[in-house]
């Protein structure tokens, strides 16, 4: 599904005239929806990694608008965010390709102590790449 929603990423970003263009004021456009997808898939890979390799590891919250701003989802080249893309989908799938069975269940925190496990942190992981496309179509 990971490998899936980067071709639809990378549909939505070559057959828009203007990816850039926002829908409305308040709502990001293609463009940084897309820099969104690979920033989750690249973060998935790294919490994903650390839960499989460490004893509950504990993350950070991560604000998604701060890094919008902060990274210029806004100024990203399509054709660079589509590559981005396909890479951290690769990653992120070969990954979870490798996790063993029994190791489904190591967990992580979140900051506020709520806790998942790499199951159901991969199932939240790929709603939210699939709710996105949902987003921009």
């Amino acid at each position: 599904m990971v490998r899936d929603n980067a071709g639809a990423w990378n549909a939505i970003l070559s057959s828009r005239p203007n990816p850039r263009l926002r829908p409305r004021a308040d709502t990001w456009s293609p463009l940084e929806y897309a820099c969104h997808a690979r920033d989750v898939m690249r973060l998935g890979h790294l919490r994903v990694s650390l839960m499989a390799n460490e004893d509950v590891p504990v993350f950070a919250n991560w604000d998604q608008n701060a890094t919008a701003i902060a990274d210029r989802y806004d100024l990203a080249e399509p054709e660079v965010v589509a590559v981005e893309i396909d890479d951290a989908a690769m990653m992120l799938s070969r990954l979870l390709d490798s996790i063993a069975p029994q190791a489904w269940s190591r967990t992580g925190m979140r900051s506020d102590g709520s806790g998942f496990s790499i199951d159901s942190f991969a199932r939240y992981l790929v709603h939210d790449l699939v709710h996105h496309i949902y987003d921009v179509s």
